[in-house]
């Protein structure tokens, strides 16, 4: 009978090169998760506070906002409980997956994002504007519509959270795009 087969190579070898528990809050990843983290849910916060006046496209950013906002949790809490030693994989090339994935749809949500806000329509106080064929005088407003384009009716706060957001979700969108970079240099590395 021939002998049996050693259990211990069936397994792949655990690559791992974040520290677990609160030192990986020490590490540069590990910063960059809780800014991402951070942002991600005042990106949230912020789209929420904003009414969503456009539905079909903040739907997107509140989608992808929410769900990140909880990976990026789960992920960090799978470092500080010690999780990542216990499961047997490949935590550097999921660590690039994951942020490869997020840094994509982020972008997206980003892009969209900052086309609301720029889709807005423009309030001048005390400007009449005779050259534009599409103007509504409302008292002492002039709304000024660009002809052929979709304008997204906000009042200033709406215009304002949505700046903040758009602002915001870029920044975590970098965020993503350096713990990306960080995880492809541990996975090749």
């Amino acid at each position: 009978m021939s002998a049996p087969p050693n259990p211990g190579l069936a397994f792949s070898v655990l690559k791992i090169s974040l520290p677990t528990g609160f030192d990986v809050l020490r590490t540069y990843s590990g910063a960059f998760v809780c800014l991402e983290i951070l942002f991600g849910g005042l990106v949230w916060i912020l789209v929420a506070a904003s009414n969503v006046p456009v539905p079909l496209m903040q739907g997107w950013v509140m989608f992808v906002s929410v769900t990140m906002f909880i990976f990026s949790t789960v992920y960090l809490v799978f470092f500080l409980c010690g999780f990542a030693n216990r499961i047997n994989t490949d935590w550097n090339f999921l660590d690039f997956t994951y942020h490869f994935i997020a840094l994509l749809f982020y972008f997206g949500a980003s892009l969209l994002e900052a086309a609301t806000t720029a889709a807005a329509g423009v309030i001048v106080p005390g400007i009449s504007n005779s050259t534009s064929s599409s103007t509504f005088i409302s008292g002492a407003c002039t709304l000024v519509l660009p002809e052929g384009n979709v304008v997204t009716f906000l009042d200033y706060r709406q215009y304002s959270i949505n700046v903040a957001a758009s602002i915001l979700s870029f920044t975590v969108t970098a965020c993503y795009a350096c713990s990306m970079l960080l995880g492809f240099r541990r996975w090749r590395g």
